[in-house]
């Protein structure tokens, strides 16, 4: 093991894993989302995109660890069941696309998801009618495709919920819990696949320790008085990792 993390962390820019990992724990902390969309399009830039899955699910189950009873209370257990039923049916079907897709593409299409959840949600696009269960369902449905094939779960999940009428710290928490589930699925499909092992598994634990951190300090500015704050604060970090990532593609074609 300590041969692996050494190989693991003489990789070029792998600095900027570990600092995008700690920024996306932040926002993850006090936003309950994010974590996807601010750390793949950096990640992707320095390893490849099923290294960068494996480090941000392997992170992504360590980081959020003390806050996910928290999340269970505060959350809505029924919705939470139906919107991972609808994501194990889905899963494979993204996984087998992410297997499948051509790295620069992955960052092209990473990125444009990004962007195109802040403009629906800076437009107050919202879902106006009843939140039923098929609804929910189909999201989740939805979140494990996208999840699987590049590595974004939240954006039709959060759609969703921002237009129920649950306050924000339930939105907030269904957040949480239904991330960390979908994170420890993909670990399980990774491992059954025999992909989750050697040095990606390695910068997995290693990001986990950053990301912690900023898990932790996310939750502890949480106010929920300040949640307009929090968003907006979301969406420009996010908006600037997807805008880096579609950069350094353009770049790499220029």
């Amino acid at each position: 093991m300590p041969e692996i993390a050494a190989e693991a962390l003489a990789i070029g820019g792998i600095g900027w894993v570990f600092a995008v990992a700690f920024l996306a724990g932040i926002v993850r902390g006090f936003a309950g989302f994010g974590t996807a969309m601010i750390f793949l399009p950096v990640a992707t830039r320095v390893v490849e995109p099923v290294w960068a899955i494996i480090i941000l699910m392997v992170m992504d189950a360590i980081g959020p660890l003390p806050m996910i009873p928290r999340a269970l209370r505060d959350g809505h257990p029924r919705d939470l069941m139906r919107l991972f039923a609808g994501t194990v049916v889905a899963l494979p079907a993204g996984l087998a696309v992410l297997f499948w897709v051509d790295p620069a593409v992955f960052r092209i299409a990473v990125s444009v998801l990004s962007l195109a959840l802040l403009v629906l949600l800076v437009g107050g696009v919202r879902y106006r009618g009843i939140l039923n269960p098929p609804l929910v369902y189909a999201t989740g449905g939805v979140g494990g495709f996208l999840g699987g094939a590049v590595g974004i779960p939240g954006p039709p999940v959060i759609l969703l919920y921002m237009a129920s009428p649950h306050p924000a710290q339930v939105i907030r928490a269904n957040a949480t819990a239904y991330l960390y589930a979908f994170d420890l699925l993909v670990l399980a499909s990774f491992a059954v696949l025999g992909r989750l092992w050697g040095v990606p598994l390695a910068l997995g634990l290693l990001a986990a320790l950053p990301y912690l951190a900023g898990n932790a300090l996310g939750w502890w500015i949480f106010r929920p008085g300040y949640e307009r704050l929090y968003r907006a604060v979301a969406y420009g970090i996010i908006a600037a990792s997807a805008l880096s990532g579609l950069w350094s593609v353009i770049g790499g074609m220029a």
